[in-house]
């Protein structure tokens, strides 16, 4: 790393309760310097301010800017962080096997974790979003959902990262890695809405990242976080 590469400091784009939490643990862990700048979202539509338009077209969070480079999406932050200030800490283990889990689980957490939690959520929400008259459909449409699709969807997905938890510490062989890193959003998500009463070692795998002094160091550097305390 060149002398000003080495001056130059990361800049995280953090919109309160979000997906940027785990930017700011990653880079706890790295031990790489970087600075905040803090959004908060709409009070009514729960959405990410305009001002994060200036920042990335789709204005939403996480974003980064580390010198003359702007990077969206966590995943792909997470893979370049640990890739230019990781140093071999965090990234892919080195048996193929534990690569390959690598891989899986950091794609799993936004491809499949996520969509159906924001679908959940969207339809909690979807009553108060319409007309008077029409929230008794709403409920019942909402209700549907929930049962026929997403809770068994959501269960299904549970069960499986139960039976990976109970039978390794991490997600991707015997050490923290990013993908750990990338899980954690999605955990947190269903441990805020009651939904891990059932999956007690992923329940434990919550609890200990929780307790790794540098989660610890990121929530004092963002501000308050709804999913830390379950």
């Amino acid at each position: 790393m060149s002398p000003s590469e080495s001056r130059r400091m990361i800049v995280v784009h953090h919109l309160e309760d979000s997906r940027s939490q785990r930017v700011l643990w990653l880079l706890e862990e790295l031990g790489t310097p970087y600075e905040i700048k803090r959004y908060r979202r709409d009070p009514k539509t729960k959405l990410a301010p305009p001002e994060l338009l200036a920042v990335h077209p789709l204005g939403k969070s996480p974003v980064i800017v580390d010198g003359g480079l702007t990077i969206a999406e966590t995943g792909a932050i997470v893979e370049y962080l640990v890739g230019r200030y990781g140093a071999g800490r965090l990234d892919a283990p080195t048996t193929e096997a534990d690569r390959l889990q690598y891989t899986y689980w950091m794609h799993f957490a936004e491809g499949s974790a996520m969509p159906p939690a924001v679908m959940k959520l969207l339809f909690s929400l979807l009553p108060s979003m319409v007309p008077f008259w029409m929230r008794p459909f709403a409920v019942l449409i909402a209700a549907g959902a929930d049962q026929r699709f997403l809770d068994p969807t959501l269960s299904r997905q549970f069960h499986f990262i139960e039976a990976k938890l109970a039978r390794d510490p991490w997600f991707a062989g015997p050490r923290l890695s990013g993908a750990d890193i990338m899980m954690s959003f999605p955990i947190e998500t269903a441990a805020a809405r009651g939904g891990l009463a059932d999956y007690p070692d992923t329940m434990s795998w919550l609890e200990k990242i929780h307790d790794l002094p540098a989660f610890q160091a990121a929530l004092e550097r963002g501000g308050p976080y709804a999913y830390a305390a379950p």
